[in-house]
């Protein structure tokens, strides 16, 4: 149950947000509650401590305290102000869209930038919505400082987070992670014998997994800076996890093989609705399946295994003969396919090996064969090398003026804001700000039009569906204060363990938290609600309507841009991969194939108004998933020619060749022309075609007694990255012309 919890919220991230929200907000409940304040006062407190403690989002104790230490008097600045300019409307109004202006601005200054941004805006809404008089501020500051002390409290001492712990619990959900895509792949080996309609279900659990793997990967990434304890084993836990990830991604990608009569494509494990490719289940006998299933197990006990308890003889039997089959030994007597998914296992299995002492440090070696020996050999120079490689950070220069992000969100969310204050106005003069605050959050963490279109509609969906359960809760809780304030911090939580998941569940929560709040300060009515539905819909069309009008970035100019940037980190992990597989100098093709990584999970990202179901253009949505999957194909094979052509200083079984260079060049040249197609549509560069590159190099080259599958294994990434980048070529309309000679 522990590694489902880990598994499903890595790091416990969501668990620890929602949990120091509640935290911090029972606890000013608790301490006002002892000081008799009015319920009006208990609503401003509750709403102070939450914002305190949501909006600070620092890896760093140190820079938290900070932060937390600055918010407070912005806070109370913001209260003053939103109080004394109430009953001033003109002046009121202006105040509140440069507020709104200052606190997006405030992004381009990192996460303190942000945090105060937050803190400002949300006390401003907090002093609209319990009617706030001057003479009740010194109330207000006395409640708003009691709520950051309680933030501090909840975070400092009674749920204590550490950058160190939070790497800690996310290796702990790749560990769990792997080990559900490991029982996924055993689902796979019985797959459609007795269901057809099972075999799609499988698939899907294969391919969720293998996405859910890489999530937890770039977490990790996101993580290492701050949570290592030094950069040396930062840098080793990042080829660790790379490893592992690459390894069970491969593995994964054999058994689908294996169950096919050709060879499968990577691109059925990224592309949803790819189905299991022809052959109905695994060419082998019963005992040569019973032995596979039996390996995997094994694989995936030797992952999930904790460290106290992995020592014993029988477990050291399971490893060494899964690190065996690296070696051709024991190998069952079936189709060559069935054997590559045995190499498989040992190459995960070494995999695991690494990715354990990278974790818990050295294992005992007392039961090693000659295979795993010379297994923990090759680790420990690779080990030796990451050491001593040195980083290059190359930092890419930031937009100026209107065209940087930040400020153009700001002018855009300025405008959008006017727009929703005249109008909520014309709806209520009571509760306007409702429309202002949608206008708000739908600009938050979006970047075009498309994503402020796509998240106004998911929280009115929201929205409307919390109505309903406001009304049936404003009902049923009536005037019971502290049951209402129960229910209400039971929310909070579900409002952000669910607020990285679904936006539209966190809306539904909001709105039913809110209704509770309504009754607290005996204001409620099924109008209000209602209201409040009309305001959240005038919020979202006025955010669109700013963003379409004003300095727009529509969703195509967004994901051509992210496009391109993904197409030239790919061209740069491959060009790299193949000069150094070719003899050229050594560079970080890890960290390169990271910075991939993220690239097309911000493309992935961007793409979603297109892949919405509401979008009206199926055909466009086909073609975004299309082309987002051969890109996730692309990454896969270039992160594996990079794993491999850093294993070259170290590693006996893996020559260099330099007819490799030549052999990726059609490769890169691809890559290249279909980037500069999609930044200038009336480019001439085109896509080159010529014969395989498996055929370009002579059979046989490259080999070694002993190791010849390796390059076997370089060629075929090779051939697969070559009909990848091709393949875009159709989707994305670029024309196709003949090698040349």
């Amino acid at each position: 149950m522990w590694d489902r919890l880990a598994a499903s919220d890595p790091g416990l991230l969501r668990l620890t947000a929602g949990l120091r929200t509640v935290t911090a907000i029972a606890l000013t409940l608790a301490v006002l509650g002892v000081l008799g304040v009015p319920v009006a006062q208990l609503v401003a407190g509750a709403m102070a401590a939450m914002v305190s403690t949501f909006a600070i989002q620092e890896k760093q104790r140190s820079q938290q305290a900070v932060t937390l230490a600055l918010g407070l008097p912005v806070a109370l600045a913001s209260v003053s102000l939103g109080t004394l300019l109430s009953q001033r409307v003109v002046v009121g109004d202006l105040f509140f869209v440069v507020l709104i202006f200052c606190a997006v601005y405030g992004r381009r200054f990192g996460d303190r930038g942000t945090a105060l941004g937050l803190i400002g805006f949300q006390v401003y809404f907090l002093s609209l919505f319990v009617h706030a008089v001057p003479s009740a501020l010194p109330a207000l500051y006395g409640v708003i400082t009691a709520a950051f002390v309680c933030s501090a409290a909840a975070r400092f001492v009674l749920l204590r987070q550490t950058p160190a712990g939070t790497l800690d619990r996310l290796r702990r959900a790749f560990r769990a992670r792997l080990g559900q895509l490991i029982a996924a792949q055993i689902e796979l080996l019985d797959a459609g014998r007795e269901d057809p309609g099972a075999a799609a279900k499988v698939l899907e659990h294969l391919r969720t997994g293998t996405a859910r793997l890489h999530e937890s990967a770039l977490m990790i990434q996101g993580r290492l800076e701050d949570g290592a304890v030094d950069e040396a084993t930062a840098r080793l836990l990042q080829r660790r996890i790379a490893d592992a990830e690459i390894a069970s991604e491969r593995l994964g990608l054999l058994l689908l093989t294996a169950r096919s009569a050709e060879r499968t494509d990577t691109l059925t494990l990224h592309l949803p609705g790819a189905s299991l490719p022809p052959g109905g289940e695994l060419p082998i006998g019963d005992e040569a399946t019973a032995v596979l299933r039996r390996d995997l197990e094994a694989l995936r006990l030797l992952v999930l295994r904790p460290v106290g308890e992995a020592s014993g003889t029988a477990l050291s039997q399971v490893r060494n003969r899964l690190l065996g089959y690296r070696e051709e030994e024991n190998l069952p007597k079936a189709s060559p396919a069935v054997q590559d998914v045995f190499r498989g296992l040992g190459e995960a299995a070494r995999a695991v090996l690494g990715l354990r002492i990278a974790l818990d440090g050295p294992q005992d070696e007392s039961d090693d064969t000659p295979a795993t020996a010379r297994s923990r050999e090759e680790l420990d120079a690779e080990d030796a090398a990451i050491e001593s490689s040195e980083e290059d950070e190359d930092e890419e220069p930031e937009p100026a003026g209107l065209q940087r992000p930040t400020t153009r969100a700001a002018v855009q969310v300025a405008v959008g804001s006017s727009l929703a204050i005249a109008g909520g106005e014309l709806l209520s003069s009571q509760r306007w700000y409702w429309a202002v605050l949608t206008c708000w959050i739908v600009f938050i963490n979006t970047a075009s039009t498309g994503e402020i279109l796509v998240k106004g509609y998911r929280r009115l969906v929201g929205t409307v569906l919390g109505v309903v359960a406001g009304i049936v809760l404003a009902g049923l809780v009536g005037q019971h204060t502290w049951t209402a304030f129960a229910l209400v911090l039971l929310f909070v939580f579900a409002m952000f363990y669910t607020a990285p998941l679904s936006y539209t569940l966190m809306s539904f929560f909001v709105t039913a938290m809110l209704g509770l709040l309504y009754t607290l300060l005996n204001t409620y009515s099924a109008s209000v609600l209602v209201l409040r539905v009309e305001e959240t819909a005038l919020g979202a069309a006025c955010g669109v309507i700013a963003a379409a009008v004003v300095l727009p970035v529509r969703t195509d100019r967004r994901t051509n841009d992210l496009l391109v940037d993904v197409l030239d980190k790919l061209a740069d992990v491959s060009r790299g991969a193949m000069d150094q597989l070719s003899g050229g100098p050594s560079a970080d093709l890890v960290d390169r194939a990271r910075d991939l990584d993220q690239a097309l999970a911000d493309l992935r990202a961007a793409t979603q108004p297109l892949t919405h179901p509401i979008s009206p253009l199926r055909s466009r949505r086909d073609t975004a998933r299309y082309v987002v999957a051969l890109l996730e194909t692309c990454a896969y094979h270039a992160r594996s020619l990079a794993a491999t052509a850093e294993l070259l200083a170290t590693h006996p079984s893996i020559a260099a060749d330099p007819r490799l260079r030549g052999a990726g060049r059609r490769i890169v040249h691809n890559i290249e022309a279909i980037a500069a197609h999609v930044t200038d549509p009336r480019s001439t560069e085109r896509i080159e075609s010529g014969p395989s590159i498996a055929s370009m190099l002579e059979p046989g080259t490259l080999r070694t007694p002993r190791y010849g599958r390796v390059t076997d294994r370089v060629l075929r990434h090779l051939q697969r990255l070559d009909e990848a980048v091709s393949g875009l070529a159709r989707p994305l309309g670029i024309t196709r012309e003949p090698s040349r000679k």
